[in-house]
């Protein structure tokens, strides 16, 4: 059915991408979930095979490749089983290096995106205040200007990768006009004095660091603004909608999976004589689930189709996450409740794939925010333009 998005290529990209991860990966994740903790090490084999630089140029050490790669290495990560393992690695690709990549100088791709890519650098994107939540426009974070320096005040929290990342890159208002909405991009090493992190306890994504981040006079140089001052908050709501997107994907994936472990449990699960697939009431629910499932996932392939050929897809974004995020929770209760008691278990996959899959209508935008947006765009014919 997907013949025309995925090629030959893609599907050899899919098997070796698969048995990397049930390789470096998978074995360690029960550890990494206790620990909350991923050994720097394995960003180093990611980048060492390419994984971190699948979007990006050839020239800082990437393989330029099309969005079609990057959609089965989301949906790969999925299928491991660790929300937080796959929110550590696209969150350091794919939030913290686009802005590396979209607005920073020469001389920062030449160092932090080039060590990104190649899993020597990890990075996190630091946009969330315990005060702002979603309204990105309610910033206090400063950056004000002393001489040839920047100096950032202010905290953030729920940042992904937040403790253990080497570098953050850091929105924050600036003082330059009158605009509330002016802020920059800021790139801030986690070395520089006045930086500081607490782990967040969390739910489910366990095996991520999550961190509130605080910033106490940190002195950064003038260079390390990125892009135009003052467009901060355009350029994060141009990557929002590759992020929620993303988030779709994520979705649509992690619910696939759920149901391609919950049909095989049913075929060999047996009561009252027979197994349980053969009971109407499971199955006309697993069929259910699955055409909402298959239904999204045809929606999302066609955003990440058009965004591939360069439309600004902020619409259809929003309603990739709301609506996949709001699939996913649903199959995965679902898929848990026809596990019965062995559903509640540990050592069953369900039941840390329902904790994880309850932030996908939380981050990146509530479910709430994501549809007001979209009702301001169909109701009040509001227009977001790229680059504006």
């Amino acid at each position: 059915m997907y013949q025309h998005y995925f090629t030959e290529e893609h599907e050899m990209f899919r098997a070796g991408f698969r048995e990397f991860l049930a390789k470096e990966v998978t074995p360690h994740i029960n550890d990494w979930e206790a620990t909350g903790t991923i050994p720097k090490d394995i960003y180093k084999k990611f980048g060492d095979m390419g994984y971190f630089g699948i979007r990006y140029p050839e020239a800082y050490g990437g393989m330029d490749l099309d969005i079609f790669y990057l959609v089965i290495w989301l949906e790969e990560l999925q299928r491991i089983n660790s929300g937080g393992f796959a929110a550590a690695m696209w969150a350091h690709a794919y939030l913290a290096m686009t802005h590396l990549y979209k607005e920073g100088s020469e001389e920062i791709k030449q160092k932090y995106l080039a060590g990104s890519i190649s899993g020597d650098l990890v990075g996190c994107l630091c946009i969330s205040e315990p005060f702002g939540g979603s309204d990105v426009g309610a910033m206090r974070t400063t950056a004000v200007r002393e001489g040839d320096e920047w100096v950032i005040n202010g905290s953030k929290t729920f940042i992904t990768n937040g403790v253990y990342s080497d570098y953050l890159v850091v929105i924050a208002k600036m003082d330059i006009t009158d605009n509330p909405k002016a802020m920059g991009v800021f790139l801030v090493d986690r070395d520089n004095p006045g930086v500081s992190a607490s782990k967040l306890d969390k739910l489910g994504w366990r095996a991520s660091d999550t961190a509130e981040i605080s910033f106490d006079n940190v002195r950064i140089a003038a260079d390390m603004l990125m892009g135009e001052p003052g467009k901060g908050f355009y350029y994060v709501m141009q990557h929002f909608a590759l992020e929620r997107l993303i988030m779709g994907i994520n979705a649509h994936a992690r619910a696939e999976y759920a149901i391609d472990y919950t049909l095989q449990y049913m075929s060999e699960r047996s009561a009252f004589g027979k197994t349980i697939d053969q009971f109407q009431a499971l199955r006309h629910t697993m069929a259910q689930r699955a055409t909402e499932v298959e239904i999204v996932k045809s929606f999302n392939y066609q955003v990440a189709a058009n965004l591939e050929k360069g439309v600004y897809v902020v619409k259809e974004a929003c309603m990739s996450k709301l609506q996949s995020t709001k699939v996913a929770d649903e199959v995965i209760y679902d898929c848990l409740q026809h596990l019965g008691g062995y559903g509640y278990m540990e050592e069953y996959p369900l039941a840390r794939m329902s904790r994880d899959s309850r932030l996908g209508p939380i981050g990146g935008g509530t479910s709430e925010i994501l549809k007001e947006i979209i009702a301001k765009m169909i109701i009040d014919k509001k227009e977001y333009k790229k680059g504006v």
